[in-house]
């Protein structure tokens, strides 16, 4: 039997599952790096350490000692489904006869990544930038697919010494499609711990990246609030409609709204000049997603759009009347179809922002 083992980016990261594998195992086989950094949980073990890009050969070793009658684990970092050993034994194997193979799974880059940059994943893509196995016009493909999509990336095994070009690339397509703003999470992982970054896309310092790093570019409705990621799944939070905003949506439904800017109004600009008006009070109140600017104001728990603009761009506003009217046929939808207005808003933010 092979237990092809992930451990995890740190071993205070094992699962339980990954130690019971490598309890029960008699051969022990992987990189040296990884055999060194659970020495002491291998004692009384054959240990087989191989140096990178011996992948092959170490697929071989477990079969044969697996046909020996020992019982192997095989070690990956992270997860070994993800650009780890669980691909290339599989691979291998089907050479024999009779090998029997568990994969363990593991604690993989990205979600580890995601938990100390906060709760940055949403719909994402995770893309290796090694070109030593991998055509540089395939990586391109993938990441061009991945940020027009606007697909939260993960980037592996970014850049080496000798290997930049394929993130000198990526960054430019990506560049090419997003906001220069996009907050971009930066985790590098080492024996003594993981150094974490959050920067702006257009702040991203090709030099700072290297093979222990992780890259997680955010998407269109990313944000950082107190140094943390944070990428919103458009959950509906509970709020009474304010009665200026029933009196507004009435005249609206009726016909008698503002089009464009109202420059009579004693408050105008509320913002900044120019402004569209339309939508003085906005259709999805509170949306609780700072990707536009909106925040808390602690503790008081109101939901504040005064550093929020989206609303009042033209575009946005020929966007949201699109649809808005197939939605809205009476003041009690702002709260019956909330879910809808939302999703409307997502669509929106995204073809605007």
């Amino acid at each position: 039997m092979i237990k092809i083992v992930g451990i995890g980016p740190r071993r205070e990261d094992m699962t339980l599952r990954a130690l019971n594998a490598l309890e029960e195992s008699e051969v022990v086989i992987g990189y040296g790096r990884y055999t060194r950094q659970i020495k002491d949980l291998l004692e009384g073990k054959q240990i087989i350490s191989k140096g990178m890009g011996q992948e092959v050969n170490r697929a071989e070793l477990a079969i044969n000692y697996s046909k020996k009658g020992f019982k192997v684990a095989v070690i990956s970092s992270g997860d070994p489904g993800v650009y780890g050993m669980a691909n290339v034994i599989h691979q291998v194997m089907g050479k024999y006869s009779g090998v029997e193979v568990e994969v363990i799974p593991g604690v993989t880059a990205v979600n580890y990544s995601a938990a100390l940059l906060g709760a940055p994943l949403h719909d994402f893509a995770v893309i290796s930038l090694s070109d030593i196995l991998t055509p540089l016009s395939e990586i391109k493909r993938k990441v061009t697919a991945a940020a027009e999509a606007d697909f939260i990336i993960a980037f592996y095994n970014p850049r080496s010494k000798r290997r930049t070009e394929p993130l000198n690339e990526a960054l430019k397509i990506i560049r090419n499609v997003r906001n220069p703003q996009t907050p971009v999470g930066i985790v590098k992982t080492s024996d003594n711990g993981s150094e974490v970054r959050i920067v702006s896309l257009n702040e991203l310092d090709e030099e700072s990246v290297d093979m222990n790093t992780t890259l997680l570019v955010g998407n269109t409705f990313t944000y950082v609030d107190e140094g943390k990621m944070v990428t919103p799944r458009g959950y509906i939070l509970p709020y009474s409609t304010h009665p200026l905003a029933v009196e507004f949506y009435q005249k609206y439904l009726a016909g008698e709204g503002t089009v464009g800017s109202n420059t009579a109004c004693e408050y105008y600009p509320c913002h900044s000049h120019p402004q569209n008006c339309t939508f003085c009070y906005c259709p999805f109140y509170p949306c609780g997603d700072s990707s536009t600017g909106g925040h808390w104001i602690k503790e008081k728990k109101v939901w504040s759009c005064d550093e929020c603009t989206w609303i009042h761009q033209d575009d946005t506003v020929e966007c949201i009347q699109g649809k808005l009217p197939q939605l809205l046929e009476k003041v009690e939808d702002l709260q019956d179809k909330k879910k809808e207005l939302l999703k409307l808003r997502r669509e929106c933010v995204y073809s605007t922002k």
